[in-house]
């Protein structure tokens, strides 16, 4: 019988130290965006803080203490606030969909016309001196609090037509990547689903046999300190999906 062998129901895990940097409404944070197949979850392990959401049914600040459990549904514009050195411990459905791209951030309209102009607004410069990648990073993230900043000025205005123009131009930039999505959500939360399904057939049959196949896994992180869209980051690789 296959097990499947990544985290629990295909989940991604990571570690983040939201940015402490200042923007121009005097908030510090990271970067709003928003994520089109996968639910986010957050676990606070450390400081204080606070996630702003924006939806069609409108803004809302939720606060962020040592315990707090929050998440939140594909669509959901969410911009991390920093008030106290805040640290999160971060749940990503789909496992690796995210760093696929699922993940569009809130730019101003005239950066998101065509993937070539929002991928050199968005992506930031692969290697090179730290002192170059913070200074796209933070580049990146101002320009979206502007992004972001309109929208939740039009929706409080009772404007819905910025958000979902934004929702529009979003699905167009990540539409070629449906296919190579579609291949990871059947290698992981898909194939998670399908071995419990064997194994719930095999317990109505009385079969114990996979048990024997148990196994354990334990990893360190594969990276510490990345620049994300809302902080470092401390990743992990993960495992394959499903072994037979």
């Amino acid at each position: 019988m296959p097990t499947f062998e990544g985290l629990p129901g295909a989940v991604a895990v990571s570690h983040l130290r939201v940015y402490d940097w200042p923007a121009a409404d005097g908030l510090r944070g990271g970067t709003p965006h928003l994520h089109l197949t996968c639910s986010e979850g957050y676990v606070v392990v450390g400081g204080t803080g606070s996630v702003q959401t924006l939806t069609a049914s409108g803004f809302r600040q939720t606060p962020l203490a040592p315990g707090a459990l929050v998440w939140f549904t594909p669509g959901t514009i969410h911009r991390l606030v920093n008030e106290d050195g805040l640290r999160i411990v971060v749940l990503m459905e789909n496992s690796g969909l995210p760093e696929a791209g699922d993940a569009v951030l809130t730019l101003p309209p005239e950066h998101l016309a065509d993937p070539g102009a929002y991928r050199a607004a968005a992506v930031l410069p692969a290697g090179g001196p730290e002192a170059d990648q913070e200074r796209a990073a933070r580049a990146r993230r101002d320009l979206a609090v502007e992004g972001f900043l309109a929208l939740r000025r039009a929706t409080e205005a009772g404007d819905p037509e910025p958000l979902a123009a934004f929702h529009r131009a979003a699905a167009a930039l990540v539409r070629p990547k449906a296919e190579e999505w579609r291949g990871r959500w059947r290698r992981g939360a898909a194939a998670a689903s399908e071995v419990t399904g064997a194994q719930l057939d095999a317990v109505a049959r009385g079969d114990a046999g996979y048990l024997a196949d148990a196994c354990v896994h334990a990893e360190q992180p594969s990276a510490h300190g990345k620049f994300g869209m809302c902080g470092r980051l401390d990743v992990y690789r993960g495992r394959p999906a499903v072994s037979a």
